[in-house]
């Protein structure tokens, strides 16, 4: 597995390019609506929120949205289309948990998506969404089933290979999260070098704050 922090500002112009994470995160967003009752009066955190894709599928159904990303450029993208389509409902926050910088404020909704396994040490990750969720707020977590490192072409920035529901189920339960669903939320295809296409299921787990 390789170590090394991925510089997502290098990909952040051509991300919204690939077909596959636009569908993807059209999906997600798809199933957090099927397990979360969204309203007008929410404020929604996207931890992760890169270029924005969740964030915007998921807007119109919530009163305010805070994107938050450790990476300028995929900020910026971000930024551009919330100007475009005059959501002013939205606002962006360049914010590096890993370097120990905390989001301001409180959240009825926290979503994350395929953010997780490019943390390092994420069970602190998961004190930081109990601290910004509203008692009785929503978490929803998407990311991959556990895998054989192939989902990547470049495992750079990667620190986990998917992930254990059952462990990620126990990071929600000790940081004060209960109610705890899951589910299969999509499946990501992808050719392998040798023509086989393989799938990679990715889950969505949701929780509600004590």
């Amino acid at each position: 597995m390789n170590t090394e922090k991925k510089d997502f500002d290098k990909e952040a112009a051509n991300w919204d390019e690939n077909p596959g994470r636009v569908k993807l995160a059209k999906e997600i967003a798809e199933a957090i609506i099927k397990q979360v009752v969204l309203r007008p009066d929410m404020r929604l955190l996207d931890f992760g929120c890169g270029t924005g894709l969740l964030s915007i599928e998921l807007q119109s159904r919530v009163g305010s949205v805070t994107g938050v990303d450790s990476s300028a450029g995929m900020l910026d993208i971000f930024k551009a289309k919330t100007a475009k389509f005059e959501l002013n409902h939205i606002e962006t926050l360049l914010f590096d948990f890993e370097k120990g910088e905390t989001p301001e404020g409180s959240y009825d909704v926290v979503v994350s998506n395929m953010t997780l396994h490019h943390i390092k040490d994420v069970r602190p990750l998961f004190d930081l969404f109990s601290k910004v969720t509203t008692p009785g707020g929503y978490l929803c977590i998407a990311d991959l089933d556990l895998e054989d490192g192939q989902f990547h072409e470049d495992n750079t920035g990667v620190f986990h290979h998917g992930f254990d529901r059952t462990i990620l189920k126990g990071f929600f339960l000790k940081t004060g999260f209960r109610d705890i669903l899951e589910t299969t939320a999509t499946e990501v295809r992808k050719p392998l070098k040798d023509g086989v296409v393989k799938r990679f299921p990715v889950f969505l787990m949701t929780a509600r704050k004590v």
